[in-house]
């Protein structure tokens, strides 16, 4: 599959048009030696799919990887995930299917930072959410005010959406689209938790977010703020859950779009690993470049000890 350009993913609006300030950007630079970079580093953010697993299968040394992390009294490790059509609950239990017995990392999704920028941006609005029950679920127990759809039988004037958020939603129907687009077309705002286009899963690809996005600005016209991976929405987030100043933060994974340009953009570092989607020969004149790159995070082991 080829690599998505950066300018291949679902657009967002201009950075004057959204509520929050625009995020300092980390100036350029080549590739830093190994070494340097895990001194740089108190904070791993790691990518799971094609990272520490593939499918249903752990990638070989990423418990070892793991483990080193823990047993490192000077780094910390966190997990992401964009994916936004289940919760962190989920992806833990599946750690544990996998064959991982050690002390569970923290593990956040975009729909958590999604949570979190709802809470500090926008602490009083209602949303119009699309997304699987298990989600929406979370969103209730965060204190998230989610309304029913504007063309729903109690709707009513005080009760219309202020914005529409769109996760990973895997229940999709037709009637929740147009009551979507409805209430974008009304004046509601248009978020989405990630900008990824297609989903692997074991029996090839599935429309994501971002394909889910393509067809409600299609129809609305309006282009949505996105939170996830590239964006600096995500770092900041992490930065507010770990404590951790993004300087000191290296996110790992195997997507240069997301992963590595959401590190090296937003004044983190990126790590590519070559244990999933990109190859070595994808990186010559890709307009995201990382700060080092590794076959799998098995080769971070011995540097980690």
């Amino acid at each position: 599959m080829t690599v998505p350009s950066p300018s291949d993913l679902p657009a967002r609006p201009n950075a004057s048009s959204r509520p929050e300030k625009a995020l300092p950007v980390r100036p350029r630079r080549s590739r830093l030696p190994l070494a340097q970079l895990i001194k740089e580093t108190r904070l791993f953010v790691v990518d799971m799919d094609g990272t520490i697993y593939l499918g249903e299968n752990p990638l070989p040394g990423a418990w070892d990887f793991l483990r080193a992390c823990q047993a490192n009294p000077r780094l910390n490790c966190l997990l992401f995930t964009n994916n936004s059509s289940t919760t962190a609950a989920h992806y833990e239990q599946k750690l544990r299917r996998l064959g991982w017995n050690g002390p569970l990392p923290p593990i956040v999704t975009s729909g958590d930072v999604a949570i979190a920028w709802l809470q500090r941006e926008q602490p009083r609005a209602r949303v119009c959410l699309l997304a699987t029950p298990s989600v929406t679920r979370q969103f209730e127990a965060a204190g998230i005010s989610l309304c029913p759809p504007p063309s729903g039988p109690d709707c009513n004037q005080a009760r219309r959406p202020d914005l529409v958020l769109l996760t990973f939603d895997q229940s999709l129907t037709y009637a929740k689209l147009a009551s979507a687009c409805q209430a974008i077309r009304e004046g509601a705002s248009f978020v989405a938790t990630h900008p990824d286009i297609n989903c692997p899963t074991e029996n090839g690809f599935i429309p994501d977010c971002g394909a889910m996005i393509s067809l409600i600005s299609t129809s609305t016209g309006v282009k949505p703020l996105i939170l996830g991976k590239p964006f600096p929405e995500t770092v900041a987030a992490i930065e507010t859950l770990s404590g951790v100043p993004r300087a000191q933060m290296t996110f790992i994974g195997d997507r240069l779009y997301t992963d590595i340009a959401c590190g090296v953009n937003n004044g983190a570092h990126g790590l590519l690993v070559l244990s999933g989607e990109a190859s070595q020969s994808d990186l010559p004149g890709y307009p995201v470049q990382p700060d080092a790159v590794l076959p799998s995070v098995a080769d971070l082991v011995p540097w980690l000890s």
